[in-house]
């Protein structure tokens, strides 16, 4: 039977129970990471553990939860929960609220303590090192209509979910993001890289967007490999209307090729050649972080 973490202990995924009154029910009011890990060697491994944690401790003391994540702890719990699906690479998801009140009040309550959950889930093998084979993506576009502090990894994620049915709508796996003054964000639920003449830009980190861990991971490993030239800028949405390749990059989809944007097919609708060579630079660099 599959276990689950939640307040510190380990149970059954259909006895774990949480309150109707639990602030995170009620308002969404948490923060949460997915963390990747991928067996090697019949071990199970993760990217990014202490970047992961380190940004949700970022969110929990921005938004004043009183709970710190500890990275070995963290990663006992992992690998226990890890174990759960021996025969897949997980993402393991964290969720921490605020924790269960009496009554609901939009303020803060005193006194509560902070629940604590996590499970695992089966997610897709790293990428190949193929075009033919590769995973790639079709996306749309639409202007950001969410809230002005993405940079928090808040569960109250109703406007993510909102652009990404928009693109599911509209026959797309994604949905690349705009603000008002004609600037790429980020997508529904990744992080956002365009290339055009060889030169990779991605959106600097800001309060519009995520700072995506994988993002990070990614930037990092192209300038330790050398060769590539990345832009930290600000990207107009209407380079997607010449780019060359178009990236979107999460925990679960490392970098993920996108070969068309609305009814316009990037290339010869097969991941770009600077794709490969990100995608193996990363890999060579994902475990040592």
């Amino acid at each position: 039977m599959t276990q689950v973490y939640l307040n510190g202990e380990f149970v059954s995924q259909e006895d774990a129970k949480i309150s109707p009154m639990d602030r995170g029910f009620l308002f969404g009011d948490g923060i949460y990471e997915v963390i990747p890990c991928y067996w090697q060697a019949s071990e199970p491994k993760t990217v990014g553990l202490s970047l992961h944690l380190k940004r949700m401790n970022n969110g929990l003391e921005e938004t004043g939860i009183k709970y710190q994540a500890d990275e070995k702890q963290w990663a006992e719990i992992i690998n226990h929960l890890a174990q759960q699906l021996p025969e897949s690479d997980v993402g393991i998801y964290i969720h921490v609220s605020r924790g269960t009140d009496v009554k609901r009040f939009h303020a803060y309550p005193d006194n509560v303590e902070p629940t604590v959950f996590a499970y695992a889930f089966a997610i897709p093998p790293s990428q190949p090192l193929d075009r033919d084979i590769a995973k790639t993506y079709t996306v749309s576009t639409a202007q950001d209509l969410r809230w002005q502090r993405c940079h928090i990894k808040s569960t109250s994620l109703l406007g993510n979910v909102m652009h990404f049915q928009q693109g599911q709508d509209a026959g797309k796996d994604e949905m690349i993001l705009f603000d008002k003054n004609g600037y790429i964000t980020e997508a529904a639920a990744c992080n956002v890289f365009v290339i055009k003449d060889r030169v990779i830009y991605t959106p600097p980190v800001d309060n519009h967007l995520l700072p995506g861990v994988t993002r990070g991971i990614i930037i990092e490993s192209l300038k330790r490999a050398g060769g590539f030239d990345v832009r930290e800028q600000g990207v107009p949405i209407s380079m997607l209307e010449s780019c060359d390749e178009v990236w979107i990059t999460s925990s679960s989809k490392e970098i993920g090729p996108v070969v068309a944007i609305d009814d316009r097919i990037l290339g010869d609708g097969k991941p770009g050649e600077l794709w490969l060579n990100a995608q193996r630079a990363y890999n060579d660099f994902k475990f040592l972080v």
